[in-house]
């Protein structure tokens, strides 16, 4: 039988939201930005990413985005060649290329891979992508208007001692487990915890915990995440006393409210835990208030920047 054909040019039969990348110095439509099989951030989950979004025709907080991505770029002996105002100025065209006046904006560095496929990462060429898609949340309308149903995996977040949870990564194997472990419950998503058994994080996002007015998140083995941070400046303007600490189980299904954040969708309430009812089982006080005032800022200028369609 003889050997098939080599195909000179691929033919993707799948379909991918509309949007517009940047790679290779090239923007191209979503369906056209493709990564070698060969780069490491494929084969080894070797990169580090962020994501940014922009609502209503503005950037939210892009500043500490980048921070953030810059900051993961020089622990994990990453290089690119674009500075700060460069990559603004790539995410802006893509948003703007796009179309879209509200979208998920996402920022990648590969390890890439070395001509000779050297085993050595120090070989290799790292690669910086980014592309701009519509909004997407966590959280869909109804979730929104009801409050998520989580449950509490018995699977263990990766250890910051492994993997520095300060750099934005790609390691979801655990996350993804613990989400089947949720379905399997009823349940739309899920919490790990970490290696002391305590609260860590859910599937790119951060949980809080409201008892007596006051707020709290646990302290670690967890993304730093931007809209964490924003919890916590948001409170302080709210003169809510919000904390990082420890939390157990037994804290969290204590809880009087609980609610989670990420950049893909902001800031949205829990009403249901391992099939019971948080507080009162509707949307609490304190979360209205944090949310509200996190969709507010959206139109201060020292937290948004508008992009340039033209």
């Amino acid at each position: 039988m003889p050997l098939p054909q080599v195909t000179q040019t691929y033919r993707d039969p799948h379909r991918y939201p509309m949007g517009i990348a940047f790679l290779d110095d090239q923007y191209v439509p979503m369906d056209q930005a493709k990564v070698s099989v060969l780069d490491y951030g494929f084969l080894h989950s070797d990169a580090t990413y962020d994501v940014v979004h922009v609502w209503q025709g503005a950037f939210f907080r892009l500043d500490l985005h980048l921070d953030r991505f810059f900051a993961g770029l020089e622990k994990l002996h990453m290089s690119i060649a674009y500075d700060r105002t460069a990559v603004t100025e790539i995410l802006q065209n893509c948003v703007a290329l796009s179309g879209h006046q509200d979208a998920y904006v996402e920022l990648i560095c590969t390890r890439g891979n070395s001509p000779d496929f050297s085993r050595d990462p120090r070989n290799a060429v790292n690669r910086f992508m980014a592309f701009a898609i519509p909004f997407g949340s966590v959280a869909n309308k109804t979730q929104m208007e009801r409050g998520l149903h989580l449950a509490i995996s018995d699977r263990v977040r990766i250890p910051s001692s492994s993997v520095d949870p300060s750099i934005k990564n790609y390691h979801w194997l655990d996350l993804v487990q613990g989400l089947y472990d949720a379905y399997e419950k009823g349940a739309e998503t899920t919490l790990l915890i970490n290696n002391q058994g305590n609260i860590a994080e859910g599937p790119g996002f951060n949980v809080f915990a409201v008892k007596d007015g006051f707020v709290t998140t646990p302290d670690s083995g967890v993304l730093l995440g931007i809209t964490r941070q924003t919890v916590f400046d948001l409170c302080a303007e709210l003169g809510i006393t919000c904390k990082a600490a420890s939390i157990s189980r037994d804290d969290l299904m204590a809880a009087d409210e609980i609610f989670i954040s990420s950049t893909a969708g902001g800031v949205m309430p829990v009403t249901r835990l391992n099939n019971a009812a948080v507080g009162d089982g509707q949307l609490g006080l304190v979360y209205r208030q944090v949310h509200q005032l996190y969709w507010d800022k959206h139109k201060d200028p020292a937290w948004a920047l508008p992009v340039k369609y033209s």
